[in-house]
């Protein structure tokens, strides 16, 4: 029976342990406490709300769900000792070494959400041995590794924000903005941090303001250097007040950006109302603005390591808050996954020490306080799981998170952009995002440049006519130029008409190539056009001023009464000689020490009457060098006292008459006149438009036109409608003007020479017959015939005759002083001269030069028996403006 009853016990052995399974063990789970220091404020001094009120449900949550875990996890619990910080630095590091002296080995911190005591404490973790979880954001000062590498935080720091809203500008390409802030610890770090980005950025910080003393003040600094786009850094109290002095100031619209980062309301409208607003005034002012926030639950409804969704969390949260009594806290779910970051670090780094003691080479030896701390370090690195706050896991000390974007719009908030701290990508929701105008705000009052240059239209109609005036003057050129059997078409000589025509052609070639401006050819072409257009400009006013001047001197010294004693004039060949070798030298000097460039000139801004927040700013350019006053006044120096003498010589011959009826010095006066004005008006529009190179285009060139309009007309116009009209007569060389006298044509004086060379001959073989009939007649008849006159003087001019009539009487001696023996002495010396005084009209020497009665006796023999009965020189006594100038040779 004893055997048969061993088989039965051992059978229900299975059906036992089948039945301790089902219903579970009866001894209670043993878990193994893992010490944590938890720091935190516990007093609301200083202003502050009590934070670990806000926290503390969600902790205790985080508390109750571990103990569901299964292991290893579920065999250890997180023992937390409080511990108060205050907010202080120096009463948090005392309450730190103490809980260190009075034990347990504590190898983690978890909290610390004051920046100072943060900064403090994860300085000294270190040489500690401990390791730090922070649920606060890390100030931008905590992002250097080599001194805070223990400490890490479950929310983004701000350093994200402050990326997300440069990800945002640049996206815009906003390239100008204004900060304005509130002065605290936190905000102060993160402000330095946003201005350093947007400098790496290229973005311009236009200006920085506090809102400590008067927000309304600091936002119209703001306004008044027309800051466009505005990031505000303040906390969710100061939203309202920042809003309401937006709207009082027309901070908001269409013309406006605002963009919150580090707190505000943007996301749930304008908060509380601040004094002398409305809601709607605020709601107004807040619409359209973007919102920075850290995404403070999952985005999905997926469940985490802990069990719960993200939204079964949040309800959970919510009645624990309810059934409490405690206040909202924004920061509960990152400090729930902070606790389980916790606990999965030291749960891990626990089973590690324990395997190793266990299992491992070095297992009788106990694990050091370093490389405990090293193992934890690379535990909480390599944390990875979903939590309620989405993906937890760490890169460089900082969660990787997503920074949402939130628009308000009217009433209601929508989320229109998130930001990802892995990646550094900004996704925009464009269908969502909107804009209060057609499109993003301009980050500055749009400048539009304009460039000004002269209109095509004019500047055809400008060109048009100098090529006409061009045209023109070529073809009185060719008139002067080419010789014609009946007439040369002369105003003072071929040579000085081609001259003052040359003069014309430069100077109307200038007007086209002044039109041209940078955008028609390049800058080393609009560099050479500038030297060409001052060199043809110049050159030709001085040629064509100078033959006119020339001109006017001639018939100045023909009407002047000291001129009579000058036996020639100074060639008009050497003072346009002069006059040009005078301008070269200018020119030339200019040119190579001073040389014309291209140099854009900056015109006054200007609005835009269809667009008011556009603002046009003309530019043009103009042909300028570095002394450009100074050369200026060295050209007009030489040839403004030119241009007054012209003047005074012209008015004094203004009423000379000439003969000739296609010629007057009237006509002479008024182009010297005409030259002088143009010249004046010209000099003073171009210094007086020189900031409007358009303005100065039109008036030098119409000046320039006109001045070469009025020469042709009255130089050459008169003598070609002679021509025209009288084209078969040929003038006799009496009737041609004073000036054209001057230079007669060279067949006219050979032909002239010719006849007085033949008159003169004729002469002296008439002297040679007198002479020798009285040669041979008889003394005693000539004797016989002469009248003694002892006390009257015979003449020279009358002795001849009455030689003849004495010699007939033969009533004279011998001795007489009529006698044929000193008739013949006399007429021995007197004809001699007689034949020489001729020879001055025909090329000869005068035989006496300082008596200037036997010139007008010379003379008056000559015009006896010249063809034309007039001396070349024939004008009547008196004064010059009342007479009439006859034709004179100075050749």
């Amino acid at each position: 029976m004893e055997r048969r009853g061993r088989p039965e016990a051992f059978g229900s052995l299975p059906l036992l342990l089948v039945c301790w399974l089902a219903v579970g063990p009866v001894l209670p789970q043993v878990r193994h406490p893992l010490p944590v220091l938890w720091m935190m404020p516990l007093s609301s001094g200083s202003g502050r709300e009590n934070l670990t009120a806000g926290v503390g449900p969600a902790v205790r949550l985080a508390l109750q769900d571990l103990k569901k875990q299964p292991p290893p996890l579920g065999n250890y619990e997180i023992q937390l000792q409080l511990l108060d910080s205050q907010c202080d630095p120096a009463s948090s590091l005392k309450a730190l070494f103490d809980s260190l002296w009075a034990g347990p080995r504590y190898r983690l911190v978890l909290g610390g959400v004051c920046p100072a005591v943060t900064a403090l404490v994860a300085r000294s973790l270190p040489a500690l041995h401990l390791v730090q979880v922070s649920f606060a954001a890390a100030s931008p000062g905590l992002a250097n590794r080599r001194w805070y590498g223990n400490l890490f935080s479950t929310m983004p720091s701000d350093r994200a924000l402050n990326q997300a809203a440069v990800k945002l500008l640049q996206r815009h390409r906003w390239t100008r903005v204004g900060v304005v802030w509130r002065e605290t610890p936190r905000l102060s770090q993160m402000k330095e941090d946003l201005i350093r980005q947007l400098l790496k950025a290229d973005v311009q910080v236009v200006s920085t303001e506090s809102l400590s003393d008067d927000v309304c003040s600091s936002l119209e600094k703001l306004k008044a250097l027309d800051v466009r786009i505005f990031i505000g850094q303040f906390e969710e109290d100061s939203a309202s007040e920042v809003f309401c002095c937006a709207h009082r100031l027309n901070l908001f619209g269409a013309r406006y950006q605002w963009i919150v980062v580090g707190g505000g309301t943007a996301g749930r409208g304008p908060g509380r109302r601040a004094s002398g607003c409305t809601a709607d005034s605020l709601r107004a002012a807040a619409d359209g603005s973007i919102r920075l926030q850290i995404r403070r639950l999952g985005g999905t409804n997926a469940t985490g390591v802990s069990g719960r969704t993200p939204r079964d969390y949040q309800d959970s949260y919510l009645r624990q808050l309810t059934r409490e009594g405690s206040p909202f806290s924004p920061l509960h779910a990152f400090a729930y996954d902070a606790v389980w970051v916790a606990a999965v670090a030291l749960s891990r780094v626990t089973e590690a020490v324990k395997h190793r003691e266990k299992y491992g080479v070095r297992r009788n030896v106990a694990a050091s306080e370093a490389e405990v701390q090293g193992m934890l370090l690379e535990a909480v690195k390599k944390t990875q799981f979903e939590g309620v706050t989405g993906p937890v896991l760490f890169r460089n000390g900082e969660r990787v998170a997503a920074i949402e974007l939130i628009q308000s719009q009217g009433s209601g908030a929508v989320l229109v952009g998130e930001f990802s701290t892995a990646t550094h990508q900004l996704r925009l929701l464009n269908h969502l995002l909107q804009f209060k105008g057609p499109g993003p705000a301009r980050d500055r009052t749009l400048v539009r440049l304009q460039h000004r240059r002269v209109n095509l239209l004019l500047y055809s109609i400008v060109s048009s006519a100098a090529a006409v005036t061009f045209v023109v003057a070529l073809i009185v050129l060719c008139f002067v130029a080419v010789p014609r059997k009946r007439w040369r078409l002369r105003s003072s000589g071929g040579s000085q008409d081609g001259l003052l025509l040359l003069g014309i052609l430069l100077s109307s070639s200038s007007v086209p190539i002044s039109g041209l401006d940078g955008a028609s050819v390049s800058d080393w072409t609009f560099e050479i056009l500038c030297s060409v257009r001052l060199w043809t400009l110049s050159v030709g006013h001085t040629v064509g001023f100078a033959v006119l001047f020339t001109k006017t001197w001639s018939i100045y010294s023909l009407c002047s009464i000291k001129q009579k004693q000058q036996s020639r004039l100074q060639r008009a060949g050497r003072v346009v000689l002069w006059m040009f070798l005078l301008d070269v030298f200018v020119l030339s000097s200019w040119q190579i020490l001073d040389p014309l460039r291209r140099v854009v000139l900056q015109h006054p801004l200007e609005s835009d009457p269809a667009d008011p927040d556009v603002i046009i700013r003309p530019h043009s350019e103009r042909c300028s060098s570095v002394n450009m006053e100074l050369w200026l006044t060295a050209v007009y120096g030489y040839k403004g006292p030119l241009l007054g003498l012209g003047c005074f010589l012209a008015w004094d011959i203004r009423s000379v008459q000439v003969d000739h009826p296609a010629v007057s010095s009237r006509h002479l006066t008024l182009s010297v006149f005409a030259v002088t004005v143009f010249s004046v008006s010209g000099a003073s529009g171009s210094l007086l438009a020189s900031h409007s190179p358009p303005v100065q285009f039109c008036l030098s060139s119409v000046l320039v036109l006109c001045c070469n309009i009025c020469v042709l007309s009255w130089s050459f116009g008169p003598t070609i409608s002679y021509l025209w009209l009288h084209g078969n007569e040929r003038p006799q060389p009496s009737e041609l003007p004073g000036e054209a006298a001057e230079e007669e044509d060279e067949e006219q004086l050979s032909r002239m020479n010719q006849r007085l060379k033949t008159r003169a001959a004729q002469l002296s073989v008439e002297i040679e017959t007198v002479t020798v009939q009285l040669s041979e007649a008889s003394e005693p008849e000539m004797l016989q015939h002469v009248t003694r006159t002892s006390d009257d003087e015979v003449g020279p001019g009358t002795w001849t005759h009455e030689a003849q009539v004495s010699a007939e009487e033969g009533n004279s001696s011998p001795d007489d002083v009529n006698s044929p023996e000193h008739v013949r002495r006399r007429l021995s010396v007197q004809l001699p001269i007689l034949h020489h005084s001729y020879l001055p009209v025909v090329g000869g020497v005068s035989s006496s030069s300082s008596s200037l009665e036997a010139f007008v006796r010379h003379d008056d023999v000559a015009r006896r028996h010249a063809p034309g009965g007039d001396s070349p020189l024939n004008r009547s006594e008196g004064s010059c403006g009342l007479e009439t100038v006859r034709p004179h040779s100075f050749n």
